[in-house]
C-alpha cells in the first residue's frame, strides 16, 4: 500500500497512528523529534502527517521546508481549530488537516481519500527524487526544468526509472525499449546512456548506475 511518515512529539499519538495504519497494510515511519527529520529521505513517502505544535520546529515551519522537496499530500494533525491557523497551514502547502482529538475512522478515511486522489493524479506523472516524468507529454524534468532528451533517450530513462533498482543488460534495454525488430546494436544503448549522462551532468544528478559486467540500473 502506501509509505507514510508521521511526525508528532507525542509518542502515544504516533503509536496509535502506526497501529491503525499498519492494519490497512501501510508502512509507517514514526518520528517524535522533528529536528531529526532527514530531508533527503522524504521523496520515498506517499503521504506525510505533521503535528502542528512541536518543540524545536513547529509543523507550519516544517511544512514550508519540506513542501519544496516533496509533492505528496501533507496533512496537519492539530489542536488549533481557529480559522486563521488552518488557513495559514493550507497556504504553506498542506493539503488537509485533522483536528485533535480524532477517531480511528476519521484518520483512515482522510488518509484513504488523499491516497486515492493522489493515485489518480499520478497516473500521468512519475516522481523520483529530483526527477519527474510527465508521461503523457513524454518529458523528463529535474527541479522543474525540462531535460532536452531525444525520443530514445527519454524511453531509456523512463524504462529504467519505472523498473528502478533492477539491473538490465544492454541487450535487455535494446529489446524492451527499441523492440525485437530494431536494427540497432548494443553499442547504440551505450551511446544513448553516455549522451543521457552528459545531459544530466550539468544538474549534478546521476541516477543511472553502471553495474560492471552486467548492465545498468536506476538508483537514486
Amino acid at each position: 500500500m502506501a509509505n507514510i511518515l508521521a511526525v508528532d512529539d507525542e509518542k502515544a499519538i504516533l503509536n496509535m497512528i502506526g497501529n491503525v495504519l499498519v492494519k490497512d497494510s501501510h508502512t509507517v515511519t514514526k518520528i517524535d523529534d522533528p529536528t531529526k527529520l532527514k530531508m533527503d529521505k522524504l521523496s520515498s513517502f506517499d503521504l506525510i502527517l505533521l503535528d502542528v505544535m512541536m518543540p524545536g520546529i513547529d509543523g507550519f515551519e516544517l511544512c514550508s521546508k519540506i513542501r519544496n522537496v516533496v509533492d505528496c499530500p501533507i496533512l496537519f494533525i492539530t489542536a488549533k481549530t481557529d480559522e486563521g491557523s488552518l488557513v495559514n497551514g493550507l497556504a504553506l502547502g498542506a493539503d488537509d488537516y485533522i483536528c485533535k482529538p480524532f477517531g480511528v475512522m476519521e484518520l483512515r478515511a482522510r488518509i484513504g481519500a488523499h491516497l486515492r486522489r493522489e493515485k489518480r493524479e499520478h497516473v500521468a506523472r512519475l516522481s523520483l527524487g529530483r526527477i519527474c516524468f510527465m508521461l503523457e507529454s513524454r518529458k523528463m524534468m529535474i527541479d522543474d526544468k525540462e531535460v532536452n532528451l531525444t525520443k530514445a533517450e527519454y524511453d531509456i530513462c523512463e524504462f529504467l526509472a519505472k523498473n528502478r533498482g533492477q539491473i538490465f543488460s544492454k541487450e535487455q534495454i535494446l529489446e524492451k525499449v527499441l523492440g525485437y525488430d530494431s536494427e540497432s546494436s548494443d553499442s547504440t544503448i551505450i551511446t544513448h546512456i553516455k549522451n543521457i549522462r552528459t545531459k544530466l551532468s550539468c544538474y549534478e544528478y546521476m541516477p543511472i548506475k553502471t553495474v560492471w559486467g552486467i548492465g545498468y540500473k536506476w538508483e537514486e
